[in-house]
């Protein structure tokens, strides 16, 4: 891949002369702190999208003069753009272990065994999965290891309430953001789950918004098998259309293997575009983005809708 020169990580640190009151140790301390923090320049937004035809095809032969971006209603100009197709993966696989969907465990823990599977290079990828009930629990770290992420899929137990954003909101602020930089990353979660929250401390909300601070796109699996929407699904399909993702209804197993198919080939059929917000915002707003192609009629573009400014 080429990289974008454009998106550099910069150290900061602040004069060391010690604040009234302060004493020479912790104004070092303080600097040092400084220094070791590491900022994204986003005077450059990166943004990763896939484009299909009306049958679900993916289409990867357009270029740069293809599309046009529109970042409010201000048309944007596109400094970078590649093809990207083989970028190594960072994963959250999120289990819902919670009481109600107790008659439907067996179907999710096989549903995430298969993706496992079906997706993650062991030399190139790596996945986290994450449990929740009444709380969020890490069950195994980020790791490219196949058995390790299949023996704690298989140690699951359900019970308890349901803390979905709370674990929407861990995974992304803790493990999805921690591999810099981030052009360099396909960051993606998964969420097998009635969609259904009575647990967590975050809103649905918050933990959007984690999620797109952290360039994270959300695949949903729901595990109501009525064939009847519920709200729970409709949270599930707010998610993942708000960061660029897709929800999937299937109601068994067998029929999760063309989803699988579609999730990991869509995570490696990418576009990626740069661009310098103008005028650039630095309040920390929400700025909506619309990405289009230009002349070929029946096209879909699924990208994230936007992105939070930097507050400066």
């Amino acid at each position: 891949m080429k990289p974008f020169t454009g998106i550099l990580l910069l150290a900061c640190a602040l004069a060391a002369v010690p604040a009234v009151g302060q004493s020479n140790q912790q104004a070092g301390t303080a600097v040092l702190d400084e220094k070791t923090r590491i900022i994204l320049d986003v005077t450059r937004v990166n943004l990763l999208f896939t484009v299909t035809d009306k049958k679900g095809r993916f289409v990867t032969d357009l270029t740069k003069d293809d599309f046009a971006i529109r970042e409010g209603k201000r048309p944007q100009t596109i400094l970078e753009f590649v093809s990207e197709s083989d970028l190594p993966l960072r994963l959250a696989i999120l289990v819902d272990t919670s009481n109600s969907i107790r008659d439907r465990f067996k179907f999710i823990q096989e549903a995430a065994i298969e993706f496992i599977n079906s997706v993650v290079r062991p030399n190139q990828d790596k996945a986290a999965m994450i449990s929740f009930d009444t709380a969020a629990e890490l069950q195994a770290d980020l790791t490219g290891d196949l058995a390790t992420l299949d023996k704690a899929i298989r140690e699951l137990r359900p019970g308890g309430g349901t803390a979905l954003y709370d674990a929407i909101y861990f995974a992304c602020r803790d493990k999805l953001m921690m591999d810099q930089p981030r052009h360099k990353f396909r960051r993606a979660m998964v969420i097998l789950s009635d969609g259904e929250d009575n647990q967590s401390r975050y809103s649905r909300d918050q933990a959007l918004e984690m999620a797109q601070k952290a360039d994270v796109v959300i695949y949903t699996i729901s595990t109501n098998i009525t064939r009847v929407e519920t709200d729970g699904d409709k949270v599930l399909k707010y998610l993942s259309e708000e960061t660029g993702g897709v929800t999937f209804f299937p109601f068994k197993v067998e029929d999760l293997s063309q989803s699988f198919e579609n999730i990991a080939n869509e995570l490696r059929h990418q576009y990626n575009l740069l661009y310098r917000p103008e005028p650039m915002k630095t309040d920390g707003t929400y700025q909506t983005v619309d990405v289009r192609v230009k002349e070929r009629k029946g096209l879909i573009v699924r990208a994230r809708k936007g992105y939070y400014s930097p507050r400066l």
